[in-house]
């Protein structure tokens, strides 16, 4: 097979510094240790400190490095692996202690939303708020879809705050019988309200899973789960279960 134009451009010089940063961080450097000042680290390696900046922002993309305002730029730790999800299928919230209920809402959901829980554009839905934290890191945020047949006993619940009304939401899902579920999996870019919530700038990498729960031949709840690109990688078991592993290993799946 002949050279493609593409094969015949060289690496970029922010590419090659990277792997040599990364090389230069599990040999020289321990997790929580503060790197060198820019000047120093460029000097080192002979590069532009543009360059530097670049290499730099793809290692802490890739999780390796984590920048803190006041405090310099230090080594990520390895994050434990995470279930997901396991083989067997299930409401949310049915005996997951991983996510923690934030709030609950009532409004009209995002026509693709709408469309997928086939209720009219402006009908309003239960919308649970969710969040997933690994060793004190957000590494998850959900939004949970509900329409208000699928818990159409939920105003008798008397469930004055939100955290409680999500709970409460979770809880009357709980009553229908759960026909089977479907998961995709997309590459996508943090919005506002997922970086706040995820501790990232806006646009940044995120991993976005989406869950179809069908109940009655219908779809009876849907889940909207955003990851940190940079910390979470998923893998789908032989049993249809999803992980997230965290760390420097890059096994294939």
């Amino acid at each position: 097979m002949g050279t493609t134009q593409l094969e015949s451009v060289p690496e970029p010089k922010y590419w090659h510094l990277k792997t040599v940063l990364s090389e230069a961080l599990d040999s020289e450097f321990t997790v929580g240790e503060i790197l060198p000042n820019e000047r120093e680290l460029a000097a080192r390696f002979g590069v532009a400190r543009a360059t530097l900046r670049q290499a730099l922002e793809q290692l802490e993309l890739e999780g390796r490095l984590q920048r803190r305002r006041g405090v310099g730029t230090t080594v990520a730790p390895p994050r434990m692996g995470v279930a997901v999800g396991t083989g067997e299928q299930a409401w949310p919230g049915g005996g997951d202690d991983a996510w923690q209920a934030v709030d609950s809402a009532v409004a009209a959901p995002p026509a693709a939303v709408a469309a997928a829980l086939e209720t009219a554009r402006e009908e309003t839905v239960h919308i649970v708020r969710r969040s997933r934290v690994s060793q004190g890191q957000p590494v998850a945020a959900e939004l949970l879809y509900v329409p208000h047949t699928s818990v159409p006993d939920l105003s008798a619940i008397d469930a004055p705050s939100q955290a409680a009304r999500a709970r409460a939401v979770l809880r009357e899902l709980q009553r229908l019988e759960l026909d089977r579920q479907d998961r995709a999996v997309e590459l996508g870019s943090a919005r506002a309200d997922d970086a706040r919530e995820l501790d990232r700038l806006p646009g940044a990498p995120v991993l976005v899973v989406t869950t179809r729960f069908f109940a009655g031949g219908r779809t009876a709840a849907l889940s909207v789960a955003t990851y940190r690109a940079d910390t979470c990688r998923l893998t789908f078991g032989a049993a249809g279960g999803v992980e997230i592993h965290h760390g420097p290993e890059r096994r294939a799946s």
